[in-house]
């Protein structure tokens, strides 16, 4: 058995992980890239949101590199990445391309349920085989999400452009490279030690936008045009709505690590914007616009798929937070046909604004 999944951001970092602990081939997809896109559109059906072409285009690549065995999540409600691990099967059987899928629903009522399903790659191993590798994997989230949140505070403010980018570059590497919990601890040990290397100004005007919307496009920096780049370099602090680690804990551990930080605190913030559940990431967007304008940022983006229902109901809502709360926000929708030319010309402009506002802010209170 050789197991690929979807390429979506570092997620590769954590299910390698998981999977190599317990002795299962993992055959990666390369990066995401334009020929992936380009397989993907090539074989997908015209409406399907961009998530589902790079998927297939992940896969296809895959193949080529000797995989045999699909690991894709699942979903329920009205988004329909739900139904797209399915459509994605149909299709690569369509194309004479032989994969055995499995699908990693969420829970509805236990951990157990995932465990099951997990039991499906991972043979006749132990559960508590089973168990040590799903927290290695988990483990490897938290710290690739630590790396990225190091990476939101320096880049704005580094004396020597690129050097935060090197950083996570080679963070995420020796923590890829890790096989045991005592190594990986040591490379994110080492790897906090490179960031606070990095020479910054720390009395830069920084602002602070928050990333808001769909988990893929948030995620994966091929479909984001890397956003976050390009915003750190604008002189702008992120901060991502949904990381890797929370949305493990959420959504297939139920909530099994205690004092973790958790979308949940968006969604107590939605109302009455938005009083129930739309599909997708859509209630958390519009209570993540909400919670951060109370937290005190300059603005921010909600990022998400053409054609991304859920994502649609929170834009036609986001408006009227914007209004109420004072804080500018700005909607970017990718699709295959997204130029990162334009994008980052229209971000450029966003943070202009947001300059502006801030100093005339200033101005009236000095």
């Amino acid at each position: 058995m050789k197991v690929t999944f979807p390429h979506m951001g570092y997620t590769y970092v954590s299910l390698k992980g998981m999977l190599e602990y317990l002795g299962i081939e993992v055959i990666v997809p390369p990066p995401c890239s334009k020929r992936t896109l380009t397989l993907g559109a090539k074989h997908s059906p015209e409406f399907a949101c961009l998530p589902l072409k790079l998927n297939i285009g992940n896969f296809l690549e895959a193949k080529e590199l000797g995989a045999d065995t699909i690991m894709m999540a699942g979903g329920c409600g009205p988004c329909r990445f739900g139904y797209y691990a399915y459509v994605e099967h149909e299709i690569l059987k369509d194309l004479q391309v032989g994969y055995k899928l499995v699908v990693m629903e969420p829970p509805e009522r236990h951990i157990g349920e995932l465990l099951g399903r997990i039991r499906e790659i991972t043979g006749q191993r132990s559960w508590l085989q089973v168990i040590k590798a799903i927290r290695f994997g988990y483990l490897k989230a938290k710290a690739v999400d630590e790396i990225e949140r190091m990476s939101y505070y320096t880049r704005p403010r580094e004396l020597r452009t690129g050097a935060t980018d090197r950083a996570v570059e080679q963070g995420i590497q020796e923590i890829d490279q890790a096989k045991t919990p005592e190594s990986l601890a040591a490379a994110l040990n080492e790897a906090k030690a490179r960031f606070s290397a990095i020479s910054v100004d720390s009395n830069r005007t920084v602002l602070k936008v928050a990333l808001i919307g769909e988990i893929y496009t948030l995620l994966e920096p091929f479909a984001n045009v890397n956003i976050e780049r390009h915003l750190g370099r604008l002189g702008v602090e992120v901060d991502r709505s949904i990381m890797l680690s929370e949305w493990i804990n959420d959504h297939l551990f139920m909530g099994l690590v205690k004092n973790a930080r958790s979308t949940a605190r968006f969604k107590k913030v939605a109302p009455p914007y938005l009083n129930h559940f739309v599909g997708g990431h859509g209630e958390e967007t519009v209570g993540s616009a909400v919670w951060y304008a109370q937290e005190g940022f300059r603005g921010a983006i909600q990022v998400l798929p053409f054609t991304c229902m859920p994502e649609i109901v929170a834009q036609s809502i986001l408006p009227k937070v914007s209004e109420d709360k004072g804080m500018p926000l700005m909607t970017l929708i990718i699709d295959e046909h997204a130029g990162e030319a334009g994008l980052v010309t229209r971000l450029e402009a966003f943070v202009d604004l947001l300059y502006r506002k801030n100093e005339q802010k200033e101005a009236l209170l000095s």
